[in-house]
């Protein structure tokens, strides 16, 4: 079969809601209350991936997952943070689609010189602790009571893991643009399931 991660882009908007909606209609996973309309959802692909990676990941030319990141916090000194998000098809799941699109995003913000990378998980979510522990990240707390959905509270899980952790000075933050084409594709390549 022809499986395949690749950067996302506005016109795969569609596809993305198509897996991002069901979360959003019946699970505590996202926080949104209502699906956001195409063109709105076309919008924050392409502001996101203005800098950071937004990721496909195309089973037999279809997608059935998708991962990116963004930016942790808006002040100056937290530039070199990024959060991260993956979500896969329901039919999708267990087939390894998400480490496969996290391992790739973890290695490209490392070559963006991103340093801290952090992930929130609804608890309880054994699949999503679970794909955080596989790559190194560690619990840095809880928020308790923090999101209300569906006529109840929830506590979110704090993750956080450290790339580029040896260096003393921060290196200057490159766009996912400022990479050699070749070495995201040898990087996406690599990581397919």
């Amino acid at each position: 079969m022809n499986n395949k991660i690749r950067m996302a882009v506005p016109e795969d908007a569609e596809a993305i809601l198509n897996i991002y909606g069901p979360y959003i209609d019946h699970t505590v996973i996202t926080f949104e209350y209502e699906r956001p309309n195409l063109s709105v959802f076309a919008e924050r692909i392409r502001e996101i991936a203005r800098f950071y990676p937004y990721l496909v990941y195309e089973e037999g030319g279809k997608i059935c997952g998708y991962a990116y990141a963004h930016r942790q916090m808006e002040r100056a000194a937290y530039q070199w943070n990024a959060e991260l998000s993956v979500y896969v098809d329901g039919e999708a799941k267990g087939k390894g689609i998400g480490k496969a699109l996290y391992g790739a995003m973890l290695e490209i913000l490392k070559r963006q010189n991103i340093r801290n990378v952090y992930a929130g998980v609804t608890y309880p979510n054994e699949r999503s602790e679970n794909l955080h522990r596989h790559f190194g990240f560690a619990l840095l707390g809880v928020y308790h009571n923090t999101g209300y959905k569906f006529g109840k509270w929830h506590d979110v899980m704090w993750f956080e893991k450290f790339l580029n952790e040896g260096q003393k000075e921060p290196q200057p933050l490159l766009s996912v643009h400022d990479l050699a084409e070749e070495e995201i594709n040898e990087i996406l390549r690599s990581r397919n399931c």
